[in-house]
């Protein structure tokens, strides 16, 4: 019994003796380094500290991971290459078992940085990157007396994203970031946020909002997955949710489009008869042509779509194809020949009673002398008849009654001179009419086409108002959904 406290007084001497050293060697170290409390801290914490293990002192437990995302801004979007460029604010947290120690021993320190390069480091990526972005180094973490460590650090994200571009310009992107260990299972490492998900939706207070894209929200989700039905991994995934400004689009894109398309409806006011409008539809062609080309490269480009917008374009395109090949037929059908028929009855019929009344721009006083054509034909040729007979009846006359008189022998015949002059007069008789009568084909053939050309202008302007109300609909549906 004797000797048992005799060793015990001895070892407890030891320990004061060595625990006396050691403090005196720590006071005494020389230069600018004596009494500096974050040194012997330092010095405290990576004496015998091994960074390639995972820091749990019973290995059957679990580290857990906390992290937080906050987007500071949106840097690009490729849609060809279906790229997504971001500026986060990473923030990751977790315990530390062996960096721990009592503030009263080092003069009430509570939190110190260390080196990320002299600790452990959960192995949390993100699965869609697909390059490494140029982010700032930040080789320090903190670690507080209680085994916290914060990693703290923004990160320029290069991810991959299944990017639509159907509503082109009014269209909203969802692009996920997966965080998840890339080796340890749910049992070594799991993943949990650091704020409510809640929080993190509406977290907007780092974002700037001056570019083209503009930061909808940040939903989160966890969720534990197996590859193999066996070992089990833990993922957090923040859906980031963006929606592009569209007014740049709209001013430089639509605006021309619709001030284009509004001047070929104009265009329809010209007379069909004049060769004017064929020049200025294809005016407006060209242009429109010329356009596209400069907008070509504006437009998102991708290998498995195209916008709804770049629809549009073509359309518009195509309605001023089929206007100006309406105003070239509706020119060919006017133009006076003298090789045209006269208009069929059927035509007649169809184009300038049904469809006049139809279309409200009935013409009285055309149509009163298309009814009495033939009438006024036949009452033409008569006087033209009853004309020539009278005479050359009283040219006869003439001739007996002064051969009588004078006692010459009577002659049935005119002179030649006298024939000539009526084979004249005869001849430019015939010419006017048969130009009168070209004229009045011409005339015939003018209205039906000023009917026509006012029928197809109507349904003209009724497919471009449906087409242009039904994309400006579903362009407001994707704008204020």
């Amino acid at each position: 019994m004797r000797t048992l406290v005799v060793w015990t007084a001895i070892s407890v001497c030891v320990h004061i003796a060595v625990t006396a050293c050691s403090v005196k060697r720590q006071g005494s170290n020389p230069g600018r380094f004596a009494n500096a409390t974050l040194v012997r801290l330092s010095e405290y914490l990576s004496a015998g500290y091994k960074k390639g293990v995972r820091p749990v002192k019973d290995w059957r437990d679990s580290t857990m991971v906390a992290i937080d995302l906050m987007v500071y801004s949106i840097l690009n979007v490729d849609e060809k290459n279906q790229v997504l460029t971001t500026y986060v604010w990473y923030r990751q947290q977790w315990i530390d078992e062996f960096l721990v120690w009592n503030p009263e021993d080092f003069d009430e320190v509570r939190q110190i940085s260390v080196p990320s390069a002299n600790i452990w480091v959960p192995d949390i990526l993100i699965n869609e990157f697909v390059d490494v972005g140029k982010s700032p180094d930040i080789p320090y973490v903190y670690v507080n007396n209680e085994g916290l460590v914060q990693n703290y650090k923004p990160i320029q994200v290069v991810t991959a994203c299944s990017l639509n571009i159907y509503n082109f310009p009014f269209d909203v992107q969802k692009c996920s970031l997966t965080f998840q260990s890339w080796l340890h299972t749910i049992n070594d490492i799991n993943i949990t946020l650091m704020r409510t998900p809640q929080e993190v939706k509406e977290d907007k207070s780092v974002f700037m909002n001056q570019g083209e894209w503009e930061l909808l929200y940040v939903l989160s989700n966890y969720k534990s997955f197996s590859v193999d039905n066996d070992d089990h991994y833990a993922e957090m995934k923040f859906h980031v949710v963006i929606r592009r400004r569209p007014l740049f689009y709209t001013v430089n894109l639509l605006l021309p489009s619709i001030f284009l398309m509004v001047m070929d409806i104009v265009g329809f006011y010209l007379p069909p008869d004049s060769g004017e409008r064929v020049s200025f539809k294809i005016t407006l062609l060209l242009g429109y042509s010329v356009f596209l080309i400069i907008v070509s490269d504006t437009l998102p480009a991708t290998a498995i779509g195209t916008p709804l917008i770049g629809v549009y374009f073509i359309v518009c395109m195509a309605l001023l194809v089929i206007s100006l090949t309406e105003t070239v037929l509706i020119v060919r059908l006017v133009h006076k020949q003298d090789l045209q028929t006269h208009v069929p009855q059927w035509v007649k019929y169809l184009v300038l009673e049904k469809a006049t009344i139809l279309l409200c721009i009935r013409n009285k006083k055309f149509c009163s002398l298309l009814v009495h054509e033939s009438d006024l034909s036949r009452f033409r040729e008569n006087n033209m008849n009853t004309v020539r007979c009278n005479h050359h009846h009283c040219d006869s006359s003439r001739d007996i009654d002064r051969n009588l008189i004078m006692g010459l022998p009577t002659r049935d015949s005119t002179p030649p001179v006298m024939d000539n002059i009526l084979h004249e007069v005869s001849s430019i008789r015939q010419y006017l009419e048969k130009r009168q009568a070209c004229r009045d084909i011409a005339k015939e053939w003018l209205q039906v086409g000023y009917v026509l050309d006012v029928l197809l202008f109507r349904v003209y302007l009724l497919a471009m108002l449906a087409y242009t109300i039904t994309l400006g609909t579903l362009w407001s549906v994707w704008q204020y959904a």
